[in-house]
């Protein structure tokens, strides 16, 4: 068959695969990354040679990698990333310290000379999340061997490219870039993406908050943060991901704009990229040339024992089970976009022949293959692991969302996705006073929300919780909704609360796997709340716990608070959120002092905040 030319009939045969590969890898029971390469083996020019325009595919195939690196950075949990951020530079210092110290031993070993061997061991150190859709597919990443294996990517992947852009200028060109210059490139470069994007994108949101336009102005700033970071001489790569890290509190992974960055990138881009990888892969070296193949299994060796014993220290070091070990090691051994980076600039500058080259490229492809491998079967079992365990703040509570004298449908529509609030009825009333008639019929929990901003502009969440509010029957689902607005819009919260309840609040921000970093201001009673509005800033939120009568946190000043918003924080958003009642639950006699008795969340915090008192008297 002759090489097809015509980029219609091109385009035609890769949507074509990009339709059929994932059909038939179901099939056949492989990972469909798998089918991609293959496809691209087979129609590039080392195959069939089917495929013209090959400089094409790869130019949109490298939008595919910073869409993989970009995901990774916004889906990353903001708050189990800050707890687990000494974990993850540890981590990072596995992943890479070890890679690179035996790649440099086995290549001198090869024969080859100490700056050969040094570009190879940071080669062998960094990585790329080439099987992240892998996990996002599973919905298991928000683990914290996902956040770990995040983390210690982006130091891995920063000191790989470090230990090249000096080697690059010391040793590689003949027009060397100080070291100074350099790292002024790099501050540069991380202070426009770190601090002149988001702070570009707030505003934009605020003016201009419909997904397409979001989803434009993301693009636009993954494709300079990638064009920045190669001209400061790292690689395109860690600049997407430090874009998706940077905008991550802008982008919440429910929102309509992920949902098109995920839907463009993994039926397009990232497609494109596997296939264009498939298509520099030469088949024939496997039995032309043994000098290659030797090297190559060398190379292929000294990866996976370095990722796979950098993984297990993990294990050791943070007290992982083994699923989670191996899903860390099917993350972080698969190689492409800065193992090509590093082998193109060495082969290209004389460092690396034609043989590391080769090699490099069948090292790729059976690492990205059994990478998909232990990612989709480790991931798999995690799924299943956390299907299984009990959700103590479960979201599948039947919710009653509303507005009062404003029709907001598609605020509160996105106010239940962001939640994952997925059994919603919506409702609008009239005034206050309809509000509240609706909500007292009702024994489900409600949510009374006013925005006046978007939501992914919010920068805190302050949090006023009433005394007693621990014992409302399911209060945890409360306390559920706040944990996961915070992680999908990396708001911070404050919790304004007296100091009893407060230490029920510490013990479910310090549940594992529920982690919430939050602070606390004392607040001992119901009229302290208007201190609140004193410290505000213009894109705080403020979230009041409140309940109806009868129940065990339920004060008469709640009966005031429709005033008070009015008065006090009309200019802000605000909800209010009541805990789901008891229906049959014994109302308390409130004068002569008789309490309900304890529900199940009580019982929770009872034993948690026990454990909490302990460790504060040590």
């Amino acid at each position: 068959m002759n090489m097809i030319t015509n980029p219609y009939a091109i385009f035609a045969l890769i949507l074509a695969a990009i339709l059929l590969v994932p059909i038939i890898c179901r099939k056949i029971r492989i990972p469909s990354i798998v089918g991609f390469i293959v496809v691209g083996i087979m129609a590039g020019s080392h195959g069939f040679g089917w495929l013209g325009g090959v400089e094409t595919i790869q130019t949109l195939g490298k939008i595919g990698m910073l869409y993989i690196m970009l995901q990774a950075g916004i889906e990353v949990d903001t708050n189990d990333f800050r707890q687990q951020r000494s974990r993850s530079i540890l981590y990072g210092l596995y992943s890479f310290l070890v890679p690179f110290v035996l790649g440099i031993g086995s290549s001198l070993l090869l024969g080859f000379n100490v700056t050969t061997s040094i570009l190879m061991g940071a080669m062998y150190g960094s990585h790329t999340l080439m099987t992240y859709p892998i996990v996002s597919r599973y919905g298991v990443q928000k683990n914290a061997a996902v956040n770990l294996s995040i983390g210690g990517t982006m130091i891995a992947i920063t000191l790989s490219l470090l230990v090249l852009a000096f080697l690059k200028s010391k040793y590689i060109d003949a027009d060397p870039i100080s070291t100074w210059g350099l790292l002024g490139r790099i501050a540069l470069t991380l202070g426009i993406i770190l601090l002149v994007f988001p702070w570009i994108a707030q505003r934009f949101f605020k003016r201009w908050s419909d997904a397409t336009s979001g989803f434009l102005i993301v693009m636009t700033m993954m494709v300079v943060s990638a064009w920045l970071a190669d001209w400061s001489g790292l690689e395109g790569i860690l600049g997407a991901f430090i874009c998706g890290a940077a905008l991550n509190r802008l982008v919440p992974n429910l929102s309509p704009v992920m949902q098109r960055i995920n839907f463009v990138g993994n039926n397009l881009f990232v497609p494109l990229f596997l296939i264009g990888v498939g298509m520099m892969i030469d088949v024939h070296v496997l039995w032309s040339d043994w000098t290659t193949i030797i090297i190559a299994v060398v190379m292929i060796a000294t990866k996976l024992s370095s990722k796979w014993l950098a993984a297990w220290l993990a294990q050791v070091s943070f007290g992982l089970q083994g699923t989670e070990r191996q899903l860390i090691f099917g993350l972080t051994h698969a190689t492409a976009a800065g193992t090509l980076a590093i082998v193109t600039i060495g082969y290209k500058t004389g460092v690396f022949g034609d043989e590391i080259l080769n090699a490099t490229v069948l090292m790729i492809l059976v690492l990205c293959t059994s990478a998909s491998f232990i990612t989709e079967y480790a991931a798999k079992r995690l799924a299943l692991q956390e299907e299984a365990r009990l959700e103590a703040d479960k979201a599948d509570n039947s919710w009653l969302m509303l507005t009062v004298a404003e029709n907001r449908h598609y605020e509160l529509q996105e106010l239940s996705e962001l939640g994952e609030l997925h059994d919603a009825d919506f409702a609008s009333e009239s005034d206050w006073s309809e509000a509240k008639k609706l909500i007292n019929s009702q024994h489900k929990a409600a949510i009374v929300y006013h925005p006046s901003q978007p939501l992914n502009t919010i920068n805190r969440l302050l949090v006023a919780v009433p005394r007693y509010a621990e014992k409302e029957h399911d209060f945890i689902s409360c306390f559920g909704l706040v944990r996961r607005l915070s992680s999908q819009l990396g708001a911070k919260v404050v919790f304004y609360t007296n100091e009893d309840t407060q230490r029920a609040l510490q013990a479910f921000c310090r549940r594992k796997g529920k982690y919430l970093r939050a602070s606390y201001r004392e607040m001992e009673n119901w009229e302290d709340v208007l201190m609140i509005a004193k410290q505000m800033a213009p894109d705080d939120m403020i979230v009041l716990i409140n309940a109806r009568p009868s129940t065990p946190s339920y004060n008469p000043l709640f009966e005031q608070v429709p005033k008070m918003l009015d008065k006090f924080f009309s200019g802000h958003s605000y909800m209010l959120v009541y805990p789901e009642q008891e229906i049959g639950a014994d109302v308390p006699d409130i004068l002569t002092g008789d309490q309900t008795q304890a529900s199940l969340t009580w019982k929770i915090v009872s034993a948690m905040k026990k454990k909490v008192l302990s460790f504060q008297q040590r």
